[in-house]
């Protein structure tokens, strides 16, 4: 029995029925295989778009969590308010460009503007008095007792000047991060505006997608999309965002927004030259900083680099040199 099996397995017969059964096989399971095949495809759209929902839901309730923690215009402090309101500081050392000021470095209402009052009054107190103790009891830098209070009043200035130039360093942070993003910004409303959208709608789109490259743009365009919801004219609403960003190529943006608004003009066509002269104005920067490199390099390069590469070139022949005649034997 086990003889005729296995001369039955080794036949040259079978083995040719077997691959021909098994080529017949492999030919009907490659032409049906596609017949009960799922649309792969729609299934991972499908399953992407709901992922990005919940993405979304779930960021949504992130951001009104945070919101409930903080407002955006938070109410100034009592001790603050009192402070300033006492010496009358509002009239003494603010004007409508320091309120401005502090709208374009992203602080808005009464609360900044009290901080600010405050630190300008605290700080150069402070400074004087913390440099007068330094140079009247920690060091001793051998100086008369009027070149001390000089120093001390020299801080004090320092002091009096300082949240002004903290102000102006947050508004050039913020400045450049919008004149980064403001050409895709541009491309964004450009495709909302061609495709229909209103203006309300394109801005609260683009600003929900702005956010991943420059979050005061889109804190601006989310204020925007704010203001041409309640504002009675939306030439104020255009007006306030290139008043906020300090920026002149935003404000050329919005005169054609207005006069489209006011004339009826398309807008498509001036948002398409306007995306492209930002464009060029930022690869312009880019190349002029660029350019201005190599000057900037060159006197690093004499004090470490020049000092080093010689080094390198001129020791090995010196330690030969040395190794060679030594100045030993030859004294």
């Amino acid at each position: 029995m086990f003889q005729y099996v296995y001369s039955s397995i080794t036949s040259a017969a079978f083995v040719m029925a077997a691959f021909a059964a098994l080529a017949v096989f492999a030919t009907v399971f490659t032409l049906v295989q596609p017949l009960f095949e799922r649309d792969k495809l729609a299934a991972r759209i499908k399953a992407v778009g709901e992922e990005r929902e919940e993405i979304r839901a779930r960021e949504r309730a992130r951001l009104a969590s945070e919101a409930k923690r903080a407002k955006l215009r938070p109410e100034p402090k009592a001790y603050m308010r009192r402070v300033v309101d006492r010496f009358n500081l509002q009239k003494a050392l603010a004007d409508e460009n320091t309120v401005s000021r502090l709208r374009m470095a992203g602080y808005r209402g009464q609360a900044p503007l009290v901080v600010f009052l405050f630190a300008r009054l605290i700080m150069p107190l402070a400074f004087f008095g913390v440099t007068l103790f330094y140079v009247l009891v920690v060091s001793d830098i051998g100086s008369s007792l009027l070149m001390k209070l000089l120093i001390a009043v020299l801080a004090a200035g320092i002091g009096f000047y300082l949240p002004i130039f903290y102000i102006s360093n947050i508004i050039s942070k913020r400045q450049t991060s919008i004149r980064r993003a403001w050409p895709d910004a541009l491309d964004l409303l450009l495709i909302c505006v061609e495709s229909g959208m209103s203006a309300e709608a394109s801005f609260r789109k683009v600003s929900e997608e702005i956010g991943a490259q420059s979050i005061p743009l889109a804190e601006e365009l989310t204020l925007t999309t704010a203001e041409l919801s309640y504002l009675p004219e939306r030439r104020q609403a255009y007006e306030n965002l290139g008043a906020r960003t300090g920026l002149e190529t935003v404000r050329s943006v919005m005169t054609s927004l207005i006069q489209a608004e006011r004339y009826g003009t398309p807008l498509g066509h001036s948002l398409r030259v306007l995306a492209q002269e930002n464009r060029d104005e930022r690869m312009t920067a880019a190349e002029k900083k660029a350019a201005a490199l190599p000057p900037k390099l060159t006197v690093p390069m004499i004090l470490f680099f020049l000092p080093v590469l010689m080094g390198v070139i001129l020791g090995p022949a010196a330690i030969q040199i040395i190794q060679k005649h030594p100045f030993s034997q030859n004294q």
